[in-house]
């Protein structure tokens, strides 16, 4: 199995490490210290070695910070970890519902006056930035240091090591030769000679490389300075590329990752570094070599999101194979789901449908298989100490997805578990509405996440109610599964463009209860002309890449305009077209019945 069910959170811990940190806070000299859970790569995910938010706090979720004063520690979280970090983490341990609290203001309130240290490795510069100004001339310095956390973590896991591999051309759909001139050409049209990346999966693309340094996530953890004449510095352990001698070619100069500050210091003229991704210790090697720093984006981001054809045919691919998997599970789900079967239980079945593809490289992310009252902890994860029996009457949220060689999906459905109440699906087909509103959606081009996403919580406003995460996340393509800069989010500002995948993906949770969520991936793809529309303005829609039957027996239909129903039924007719010559026998009979029209 790739999930375990093991639990990896033990509040217990969280006092004796806490004292810890703060006699090393007291040695170095400040008063507080700044605990991210990213790593120096700035990516969502990170290795054992870099779970220190974890380790400190019993925190397990995949975003949140914390910051660690001499008589107060917050751990601020957004609204997907409010339920999940209350259950986590020790009474020594304040949550903070963060973004409505911002960390200036926190450590304003609570520490007054005083020195804040930070691994400046650890924090974009982008980050530094907005806390300096939030402090300045309020009696609070921020100062770098050696990492804390690290100095009292005695058992920290070593740094991962797996091999490096090469992405097949006719799954990236260009070489990495070309990848390179073509973003080096972009680089010196800015009139900057060099491009410091540090996002793992940006590298990974660049090159068409992935690897196994992350769980769940097939990449490398790397850093690379992409020069304007399409030559790469990668900064790795040389091990980690023992295979890939004939795939770089000459233009790609393998470096031990000690040598990043030499090779920074050595760089002339303009360098290109992106103030929301790179780490302040980079930026810092610059300034103090006399190196212009051009803020910018980092020159992948775009390119990587905005699919060429063979990503998206192999991605288009890999969904319906995932689709065929899904629907087998649901399939036995229906048929098992009163019979006494656990949480666990659900999460390996569902692995080994996707399993039986003998395609499937990992799960995308730890499947969220939660029944009753766990459905409504947004990402929670079962274990052998949380699992439980499903229980007539009850929903189940289960989001999962697979990494294949052609593709990453993601999708969640919310089941029935025998008759269900009137509330819970009253809820449900709210949030289907507005699942159904993004999916039917055209606008013009140059909108970005943020103008549209309100399309999805449109249905829930009305009835007064909303949920607290944001509408939808970007996706790669064998990359991660969370994927920016694209995001359907109130915070969004990226234009969204023809290729990029994302999630659409609203839902409503009500504590201690239930929860419902459902997700389709989908694409965005120039809209075709209508008559009596605009010539002159182009239109953008979404391609529904996601294809698996959702329960019907959920919905209230009265509560569907017709223009929904249609939506609906066009959808499940296409499921079980595109479905059905690839779902095992004993599925049909179900499928041809998930699928009809209501």
């Amino acid at each position: 199995m790739f999930q375990s069910f093991d639990s990896t959170a033990d509040p217990s811990h969280g006092p004796a490490r806490l004292k810890a940190l703060r006699t090393a806070m007291a040695g170095a000299g400040v008063d507080g210290f700044l605990v991210p859970r990213a790593d120096a790569h700035q990516g969502e995910y990170v290795a054992a070695r870099d779970e220190r938010l974890s380790w400190l706090t019993g925190f397990t979720g995949s975003a949140g910070f914390a910051c660690v004063l001499k008589d107060k520690a917050g751990v601020f979280v957004d609204g997907r970890y409010r339920l999940q970090v209350r259950q986590q983490v020790a009474d020594v341990f304040t949550p903070v519902d963060w973004p409505e609290v911002q960390l200036g203001e926190w450590v304003l309130e609570n520490l007054g006056s005083g020195i804040l240290g930070f691994d400046p490795w650890l924090h974009t510069v982008e980050q530094v930035e907005h806390l300096t100004e939030v402090f300045a001339d309020k009696g609070i310095t921020l100062q770098p240091v050696e990492n804390l956390v690290d100095a009292v973590w005695d058992d920290q896991p070593d740094a991962p090591n797996a091999k490096a591999f090469a992405q097949a051309v006719e799954f990236a759909g260009e070489s990495h030769a070309v990848k390179r001139k073509r973003l080096g050409a972009d680089i010196a049209a800015t009139g900057a000679s060099a491009a410091v990346i540090t996002l793992p999966d940006s590298i990974c693309w660049l090159l068409n490389i992935r690897g196994a340094d992350i769980p769940k996530n097939p990449v490398v953890q790397a850093f690379a300075i992409l020069h304007a004449d399409g030559r790469v510095a990668l900064f790795i352990d040389p091990a980690k590329c023992a295979d890939l001698a004939d795939h770089f070619e000459s233009d790609i100069e393998v470096h031990a990752p000690d040598e990043l500050i030499d090779q920074l210091k050595a760089l002339s003229g303009s360098v290109r570094l992106d103030k929301s991704t790179a780490p302040m210790a980079v930026a810092s090697v610059l300034t103090a070599a006399g190196t212009t720093i051009d803020y910018g984006a980092e020159p992948c981001a775009l390119p990587k999101a905005r699919k060429n054809a063979k990503e998206l045919a192999g991605t288009t691919e890999a969904h319906l194979r995932d689709g065929a998997a899904v629907a087998n599970f649901l399939s036995w789900f229906d048929d098992n789901s009163e019979s006494g079967i656990s949480e666990i239980e659900v999460a390996k079945y569902l692995e080994a449908c996707r399993t039986a593809t003998n395609q499937l490289k990992d799960i995308s992310f730890d499947s969220i298989v939660g029944a009753g009252p766990h459905g409504a902890v947004i990402h929670y994860r079962v274990t052998h100490d949380t699992a439980r029996t499903l229980q007539s009457g009850e929903i189940m949220v289960v989001d999962s997805g697979g990494q294949y060689a052609d593709g990453t999906t993601d999708i969640t459905r919310t089941l029935a578990i025998g008759p269900v109440g009137d509330e819970e699906k009253r809820a449900f087909t709210l949030v289907l509405k507005g699942m159904i509103n993004v999916s039917q959606l055209r606008w013009p081009k140059g909108l970005a996440g943020r103008d549209i996403e309100a399309f999805g919580r449109r249905p829930l406003w009305l009835a007064g109610l909303d949920f607290d995460h944001g509408l939808g996340h970007g996706v790669g393509v064998y990359l991660s599964v969370h994927e920016g800069p694209q995001r359907l989010s109130k915070v969004s500002h990226v234009p969204l463009e023809p290729g990029m995948i994302l999630s659409n993906e609203p839902g409503y949770y009500k504590p201690g209860q239930f929860g419902i969520r459902i997700e389709n991936l989908v694409v965005v793809e120039e809209a075709p002309s209508l008559e009596g529309g605009d010539d002159h303005r182009q239109m953008l829609q979404f391609r529904t890449l996601t294809y698996a039957p959702i329960d019907r027996r959920l919905i209230v239909p009265d509560m569907l305009t017709q223009d929904e129903r249609d939506w609906l039924n066009t959808y499940h007719k296409e499921c079980f077209e595109r479905l059905s010559p690839r779902i095992q026998p004993e599925t049909l009979d179900w499928l041809s019945q998930a699928t009809q029209p209501i």
